[in-house]
């Protein structure tokens, strides 16, 4: 039996690198948000044994070193099942654009084979598969508005924003992770004249593995432990302090955002409502994608993207993850629309969108088709 998944993207609403830390990583803070825009996946079970990577677009890797082709791997093992799996992508969602694509096919990919196979993992045993083969994984198992901590594959849900109109532009360029977080690094470097520390960089609610108690403990988490924080005011802040000043930015939103009831759904036609009131407060907060700072001097033409977007309306616009895609809110349907039809006349790719939360995440994913 062939089953089909949708692959949602995602985006960063705010993006706060830390210290390099022992094991090779950056901590990293962040809030992602599922968006529409999607990948489908399909995996179907034959005899024989082996995976199987097929996708059309030839800068997918079909090798082991396919996200799908890893966690399909991990997961047979679990569930200790045998076959030859075929898991075939059809792509719409940018390589190496700040999307999440290839983390989200893979997460796909992982519930696709629970539904061919009519098993099913645990909580503890997707998250930690997930976590062990990239970062970004996990927030796929949330959905909707979600807190990133550690080196990003710690989550937590947080209280859903309102459905958001969104343009997301894409340029035709490729932007490395790696070197990006390269890059930061040096920046850090000349700022504070020394070094960035490595090691010792812990979240503020746990450095742990990922495993199904956060995503228990995590409903009556809110942001407590994040507000206990506090830090020094440095002329050229260390990344313990940008991290503090990220959970402060956080608190701020969330304690607005709950005194205006985003648990509701909706964006205005005519006007912003909840919706646009809660952006304006994300904008006040403060937070920013760190990447913008290194990543749009090598590339200006994602700058005047971004500023494109901000003069088209957009209640908040920002660089996703480490580009190349960059996306901007608004409160209206027809002020999105008429932003990306400006882009595209200016020569960028531009796809009209919205959020998704996560219990509208979760009945699309859930809907398979065979």
């Amino acid at each position: 039996m062939a089953i089909a998944v949708p692959s949602f993207a995602k985006i960063n609403l705010g993006l706060h690198i830390g210290a390099l830390r022992e094991d090779g990583f950056h901590g990293l803070r962040t809030i992602y948000q599922t968006i529409a825009l999607h990948d489908v996946v399909q995996v179907s079970l034959e005899r024989g044994s082996g995976i199987e990577i097929r996708c059309e677009d030839p800068r997918v890797p079909k090798d082991s070193t396919n996200t799908c082709y890893r966690i399909v791997d991990l997961a047979m093992g679990a569930l200790k099942a045998r076959g030859r799996v075929v898991v075939e992508i059809e792509k719409q969602l940018p390589i190496q654009g700040g999307l999440g694509g290839a983390s989200g096919n893979a997460v796909s990919a992982m519930l696709a084979l629970e539904g061919a196979l009519k098993k099913q993992l645990s909580g503890a045993d997707r998250l930690r598969i997930a976590a062990e083969v990239g970062s970004d994984l996990p927030l796929f198992l949330i959905g909707g508005a979600v807190l990133g901590v550690g080196r990003g594959e710690e989550v937590y849900p947080l209280p859903d924003l309102p459905i958001v109109a969104c343009v997301i532009a894409l340029p035709e360029i490729a932007v490395s992770t790696p070197t990006a977080f390269a890059d930061w690094d040096e920046l850090i470097s000349a700022t504070c004249h020394s070094e960035p520390p490595s090691g010792g960089e812990e979240s503020a609610v746990g450095t742990g593995k990922a495993d199904s108690s956060r995503l228990s403990s995590a409903q009556s988490l809110g942001m407590t432990d994040l507000s206990l924080e506090t830090s020094r005011e440095l002329k050229n802040p260390t990344p313990s302090d940008r991290m503090s000043e990220f959970s402060r930015e956080v608190s701020a939103w969330l304690t607005a955002a709950s005194s205006k009831g985003v648990r509701k759904s909706g964006v205005s036609a005519k006007g912003g409502g909840r919706a646009e009131n809660l952006l304006l407060d994300l904008v006040r907060a403060g937070i920013e994608n760190d990447f913008e700072k290194v990543v749009f001097p090598k590339h200006p033409e994602l700058n005047e993207v971004k500023r494109v977007l901000e003069r088209s309306g957009a209640l908040y616009a920002s660089l996703s993850g480490s580009g190349s895609a960059v996306y901007g809110l608004f409160e209206s349907r027809e002020k999105a629309v008429r932003a990306a039809q400006k882009l595209e006349k200016q020569g960028t790719r531009a796809v009209f969108t919205r959020t998704l939360t996560r219990r509208e995440y979760w009945k699309k994913l859930s809907a398979f088709s065979s």
